[in-house]
């Protein structure tokens, strides 16, 4: 159970405070102010935002990751009665601190590992949207929690589902009588788009998510269907379930968020709305349920619930990363870190949206997998990837021109 503050509210850290996630949390935490405080907000770079959230949150500390010291910010922010730090390594900071209950770790791609990990190892309930930290340093991650006794719930619509239909033992969550989990997709903008008319798709046709409101990079992640790959590399560490019993299917309505089979043929599901409130809602509560600010679903007016396999031509990411995870090692933070530079080539106008696959099939060939014995394997790999996949952009970009 968390720890109670002194006036009774639990202090919560929200890494990624100016992204959608973040803007999620602080609704949901803005309607329980008895119950949590806002302990410390962070954002990259952007220090107008940020600001504005320290005063209307009430935020005693604040990190801009991205930027270098600066006296007259420092001074701003401390008007409004917030601590303002800088630097990447401020992120573990304010993550690991004494008066942070549970840290919401919400910041996007490699960049939120150390932070995530920091909180895991200072033993926090980690509410953990950050896929990447999973994906890159599966085992390491794990293994701090465990060592810790740090309280990891998962955030992604997805893996909350999972989290909810599993059952319970005496020490949380079993596998008991749990043949396969289920992770839904929408099939994102491009599940009936002509296969051919996707080479000439644009960032903007690429995150126009029909159901969800997302951040560019998750959204085209969504549309290329790695952040489902990256799910079910998520789910085989959170869950401890074997890749080949963690499928995929398309769900255009995104109101099954996730299955699970079991033994006897009965499978559970959860539904909702697409709302990341209610997995927030769901792990800050938790064990018990608080309120929203959802809407309550309406099964008779949804009417039809339909559901597909994945079309492998048209989603060649998600195989990917399956073969990422049978690989092991550090093959997962290849497949991530050069997904991350394929897609913010393709955001960038420097590479088509068909290309994104191929990139980072390359760099899965000519990066070597490796053992990730340690963090410094994973970011080292991470590196690498980085450096291959940027020149393989650089090199379409020149066949392009």
């Amino acid at each position: 159970m968390l720890r109670q503050g002194p006036a009774g509210a639990l202090g919560i850290v929200v890494l990624g405070a100016t992204g959608s996630i973040g803007a999620s949390t602080l609704d949901v935490l803005a309607r329980h102010p008895q119950r949590y405080r806002v302990e410390a907000l962070t954002a990259h770079d952007s220090a107008e935002s940020l600001l504005a959230l320290c005063r209307r949150h009430g935020a005693r500390r604040a990190v801009l990751s991205g930027m270098a010291e600066e006296a007259t910010l420092r001074a701003r922010f401390a008007e409004a009665g917030c601590e303002l730090l800088f630097g990447s390594e401020a992120l573990a900071q304010v993550a690991a601190a004494a008066e942070a209950d549970a840290v919401m770790a919400a910041i996007v791609g490699a960049a939120g590992l150390q932070a995530t990990l920091a909180a895991a190892r200072a033993g926090k309930r980690v509410l953990l949207a950050n896929k990447e930290a999973l994906v890159m340093a599966g085992p390491l991650f794990m293994r701090a929690v465990r060592e810790a006794r740090a309280e990891l719930l998962p955030i992604d619509s997805e893996h909350n589902a999972v989290f909810q239909c599993l059952p319970r033992g005496g020490t949380g969550v079993t596998l008991e009588g749990v043949r396969r989990i289920q992770l839904t997709a929408s099939g994102g903008p491009f599940r009936q788009t002509p296969v051919e008319r996707l080479a000439h798709v644009t960032p903007d046709e690429a995150c126009a998510h029909p159901n969800w409101v997302m951040g560019r990079k998750i959204s085209v992640d969504s549309a290329t269907m790695m952040n489902k790959g990256l799910e079910v590399i998520e789910a085989h560490w959170l869950f401890g379930v074997p890749a080949e019993r963690i499928g995929v299917v398309i769900h255009p309505q995104s109101v099954v968020h996730s299955l699970v089979e079991y033994a006897d043929g009965s499978v559970i599901a959860q539904l909702s709305h697409p709302d990341m409130r209610i997995p927030i809602a769901h792990a800050l509560g938790f064990p018990q349920r608080i309120e929203s600010g959802a809407r309550p679903l309406d099964l008779c007016a949804l009417g039809l619930l339909s559901f597909e396999q994945p079309d492998g031509a048209r989603f060649p990411c998600l195989a990917l990363a399956y073969a990422a995870q049978r690989a092991g090692g550090t093959a997962p933070a290849v497949l991530n870190a050069a997904n991350e530079v394929a897609v913010a080539a393709f955001l960038a106008g420097r590479l088509r949206f068909t290309a994104i696959a191929p990139v980072i099939e390359e760099s899965l060939a000519r990066v070597a997998a490796r053992a990730a014995r340690s963090l410094e394997d994973v970011l080292e790999a991470d590196l690498q990837a980085r450096r291959v996949a940027g020149a393989l952009v650089a090199q379409r970009s020149e066949q392009a021109a």
